[in-house]
């Protein structure tokens, strides 16, 4: 019984107000804007062997923006919170993306320190999100399920990984002739994979996770209920 009023719940969401979806539209096209003209203008280059801060400022800016609106402003905590999970998960399915990195290491473009992890780990993210879309469709309540909140976790881990070896790739690199480095993830148009769709991924596997937290307090708000009754 209690699995059915959460699944009429999830159904009966509110809808996301028009107004805030302009704002999410314009602040994601003004953000690919600004990616590709810095990006046109080698400013996320750095030199070999140095951190890649300029890639790591525009990953992290544009989660920090999303956890403090989240945080801070309530139309916009509404907006993450009433987003389809269905939507957020088919979404990742474009992660089967990442075989371009294994293309790109077989053609000694990427390193496979970096490119291996990260093209396997996107790969298994994408082959999977239809298959656990398919289960949400059925039954809406497995979006508070353990299973779920793994699959997201495991999501994010996979991108946070892949973040990592790439600047631990950059800051080993010694520039030399012929070596085969992560610079070409500081130019266009590889560029947008670290500082566009990394946070996007990343900002849609949090707003299931943060769906979930609220669905879970709602599945032991009625059991509390139910016992107390």
């Amino acid at each position: 019984m209690s699995d059915a009023i959460l699944s009429r719940a999830i159904q009966m969401r509110s809808p996301v107000p028009p107004a805030t979806k302009w704002v999410a539209a314009v602040v994601l096209a003004g953000w690919l804007t600004l990616v590709l003209l810095l990006g046109a203008g080698g400013a996320f280059v750095g030199r070999p062997g140095t951190p890649p801060l300029a890639i790591l400022i525009g990953f992290a800016v544009p989660l920090i923006v999303f956890f403090a609106g989240f945080r801070w402003w309530r139309p916009f905590r509404d907006f993450v919170l009433t987003v389809d999970p269905r939507v957020m998960m088919g979404l990742q399915a474009w992660r089967f993306g990442g075989l371009g990195f294994l293309a790109l290491y077989a053609n000694g473009i990427l390193p496979g320190n970096f490119a291996i992890p990260a093209g396997l780990g996107d790969m298994a993210i994408g082959v999977t999100a239809p298959l656990l879309l398919a289960v949400l469709v059925r039954q809406p309540t497995f979006a508070a399920s353990k299973t779920f909140v793994v699959w997201n976790a495991l999501g994010v881990l996979d991108l946070v990984v892949a973040m990592t070896t790439g600047a631990l790739g950059s800051m080993h690199a010694v520039g030399g002739v012929g070596d085969v480095t992560t610079g070409p993830m500081a130019q266009l148009p590889l560029l947008l994979i670290p500082a566009y769709l990394v946070p996007i991924f990343i900002m849609l596997h949090m707003g299931a996770f943060l769906q979930a937290r609220r669905l879970a307090g709602h599945r032991a708000e009625q059991a509390q209920s139910g016992a107390v009754v």
